[in-house]
């Protein structure tokens, strides 16, 4: 299951972007007002949880150098991956878009597909908060 947020124009820089999303303990301020916890477990690890939602660890898998930044959930029970790619577009400012990509069978992805396509509008959204 592929989903993918609407790419967001940021008036910062790409590489500011890029070391920003490098940082698990920034992504407490992309979350969405219905966070229930924000954990920073390591310098690679976070977990978090959304009410009425199960709890998510997320991992720092790769990152490309002002490009793309890749976290991966830390659990095999739900298998994804979450990936933001910046693209330059002037020195001071980026688009960024966030994708993910998830192998989950028909059942999950039917029940789990709005959650998730809500969470990527409002994580891109909130790209302005960094």
């Amino acid at each position: 299951m592929n989903l993918e947020s609407p790419k967001v124009t940021v008036e910062k820089s790409a590489a500011y972007l890029y070391n920003e999303l490098s940082d698990v303990k920034n992504f407490e301020k992309l979350m969405p007002d219905n966070i229930a916890k924000f954990e920073v477990l390591g310098d690679d690890i976070f977990n978090f949880g959304l009410k009425g939602m199960p709890e998510i660890k997320l991992r720092m898998k790769e990152g490309t150098p002002n490009s793309k930044v890749v976290l991966n959930a830390a659990s095999d029970k739900l298998p994804f991956s979450l990936i933001a790619n910046i693209e330059a577009l002037s020195e001071n400012s980026s688009a960024v878009k966030l994708d993910f990509e998830g192998d989950f069978n028909p059942m999950m992805a039917m029940m789990i597909k709005g959650p998730i396509t809500k969470f990527l509008e409002t994580l891109a959204t909130n790209m302005v908060k960094l």
